[in-house]
């Protein structure tokens, strides 16, 4: 076996995976940066190395789809002694590598990063695979005495311009790298600083302060679209002139009469500069005449949130055209992307808070609710009387009282207070003080309800509501019951001769004044039963979208006299036939009713 001498030198390399998210790559280059510095680099070659990896990283991140985010980004570093190497593993797609990079345009968004990948860069190549692909970048280490030969070319003066021209490009993207981390920093120490204030104007404020700072600005104006209205509406500016009057959307048809209406309408930006003005009307041209700059959309979702203006003032070197940068404009896109995640992030919260309000005062409403139903029943000799209700939303309007008059009387009340919530359940209460604070009219329905809806209409008609109503003065003795009504449903006798109904005449509580109401009289058969109810069981729908009705309900009772039952197995009995109509649906209204049998 031959021998073999030659002198050899293990390269030094380092591997870093990175998460997909543009806040590791700044870490993850500074990393590469001290190992390369350890290993002798000089400070020009480490700023081009830094520039580099930036690029090809963020692009490893930005253009990567939903199944290569939840995958890590590979980097490596292989220093030897007359080169080093980088690695990047994306997950992204993938692209095919140009045959030939030339200089882009300079207004050109696309291109840039391979040119200048490539201009800093002995050799870059791309290898694409089918669920990875690996950017290789190498770059030569120079002795200090060696010598570069310039290449000959044909016309001396082209190479000299073309080489002006590359300075220039590579100058203005390490201007706008330069401007990345700037924004970037602001963004990630914003999104900190969030969480721990609750004052998003203030917020914004600061955020678009810095704004300027990063992109040579001079002012802006933040506006927002308010929940539900057609206009936008100043909610920050860098001058209190700024601060200037909402702009209603025009209608339907017309033309915007303002840059920041026709960036709205056309979820588009709008470039103004002297050459482009601002229409005579708009209010900005009024306190920034002849300025230069440009109007953002601010979406989420597609979803229009506001706009964003920013502008300096314009001179012979300041048109629309000069007044952002494109690396400048792509910042402004990226505050105002990240200004509207968090306005829907405080829309949400306020949206919370406020749902979580809501539920506290239905819960007040519902303990207000059921402090006015009885727990235990009064009952009357030879009778059994018992009570069901069951709203459809946390609280309901429905209410039902009873009022014993004397060891043989009482008085029955069943109401559905019109609309739900609190002031359903306040009403609720306030008539039930009010019909327990006339004990000289508790045998008298027609008279209590006269008095009660001259007190409550000024309230009712005051907050458009109204109140149907029920009441059944019930005397065991005589066996006598007196009903009276306010627009509510009719009152039911059954017995095993047939059922009657009875519905005295009567508006509603709360829609006139002065309405008389009217008595009606009637005698209580044996093996009775008296029923008192909302409308919510007549109305009740089944999944074919059908009323229970008024006739099925009196059929039911009319069943009920063929044997003898408690009011309380009564009650069981049409919840129970309710429910089963019920099944598989939604209950669309409450559900009352008190019942009384012998």
């Amino acid at each position: 076996m031959s021998g073999i001498s030659a002198a050899s030198v293990r390269p030094a390399t380092l591997r870093l995976s990175l998460g997909c998210d543009l806040a590791e790559v700044r870490m993850a280059v500074q990393a590469v940066h001290g190992f390369l510095a350890e290993h002798g680099w000089n400070a020009h070659d480490l700023m081009s190395f830094d520039l580099a990896l930036v690029e090809a990283c963020n692009n490893a991140v930005k253009y990567t789809d939903e199944a290569g985010r939840r995958q890590s980004i590979g980097l490596e570093a292989t220093v030897e002694p007359t080169q080093v190497e980088f690695r990047i593993h994306d997950h992204t797609p993938g692209f095919d590598w140009p045959r030939k990079i030339e200089l882009p345009d300079p207004e050109s968004e696309s291109g840039r990063g391979l040119f200048l990948i490539t201009s800093l860069m002995d050799y870059a190549g791309y290898f694409r695979g089918q669920s990875e692909n690996i950017l290789v970048m190498r770059k030569n280490r120079m002795a200090p005495e060696s010598i570069i030969a310039l290449p000959q070319l044909e016309n001396p003066e082209n190479y000299a311009h073309k080489l002006i021209e590359s300075e220039k490009v590579i100058g203005e993207m390490v201007e706008e790298l330069s401007s990345c981390y700037e924004s970037l920093s602001a963004i990630f120490r914003y999104s900190t600083e969030h969480h721990k204030t609750d004052n998003l104007r203030e917020f914004a404020q600061r955020l678009l302060a810095d704004l300027l700072q990063i992109v040579a600005a001079e002012w802006f104006v933040l506006r927002l679209v308010p929940k539900a209205e057609p206009r936008l509406v100043v909610f920050a500016a860098s001058e209190p002139e700024l601060q200037l009057e909402p702009l209603p959307f025009p209608a339907k048809g017309k033309m915007a009469n303002a840059l920041e209406l026709e960036a709205a309408l056309t979820r588009q930006r709008v470039w103004f500069d002297s050459q482009r003005p601002m229409l005579a009307e708009d209010p900005l041209n009024r306190v920034k005449p002849n300025a230069a700059g440009l109007t953002h959309p601010i979406l989420l979702g597609g979803q229009l949130m506001g706009t964003l203006t920013l502008g300096k003032a314009a001179t012979d070197d300041v048109s629309a055209d000069l007044a952002f940068t494109a690396g400048q404009s792509n910042v402004i896109n990226t505050f105002a992307d990240f200004l509207a995640i968090q306005i829907a992030n405080t829309q949400f919260q306020e949206e919370q808070f406020h749902r979580r309000l809501v539920t506290h005062e239905l819960e007040i409403a519902n303990n207000i609710q059921r402090s006015l139903l009885l727990k235990t029943l009064p009952q009357l000799p030879g009778f059994t009387l018992d009570a069901f209700c069951r709203s459809a939303h946390e609280v309901g309007g429905d209410f039902y009282d009873v009022l014993k008059v004397n060891d043989h009387s009482l008085l029955l009340v069943i109401a559905d207070v019109m609309g739900k919530g609190i002031p359903a359940a306040m009403f609720a209460a306030i008539l039930r003080t009010l019909l327990r604070a006339a004990p000289e009219f508790i045998n008298q329905p027609a008279a209590l309800l006269t008095r009660v809806n001259r007190l409550l209409f000024p309230e009712l008609s005051g907050v458009d509501m109204f109140i149907t109503a029920q009441l059944a003065f019930v005397d065991a003795k005589s066996r006598k019951l007196v009903a009276a009504s306010a627009g509510h449903c009719p009152l039911s006798i059954a017995s095993p001769s047939g059922i009657k109904t009875f519905s005295p005449e009567g508006m509603p509580l709360g829609i006139l004044p002065d309405t008389s109401f009217q008595d009606e009289t009637v005698d209580l058969p044996e093996n009775c039963r008296v029923l008192l109810y909302t409308d919510g069981l007549t109305e009740a729908l089944n999944a074919k979208g059908e009323y229970f009705g008024q006739q099925r309900l009196m059929d039911w009772l009319a069943s009920t006299t063929a044997t003898p039952q408690t009011a309380g197995q009564l009650k069981d009995a049409l919840a129970a036939e309710l429910a089963v109509y019920q099944a598989n649906t939604v209950l669309n209204d409450d559900q009352t009713f008190l019942i009384m049998a012998q």
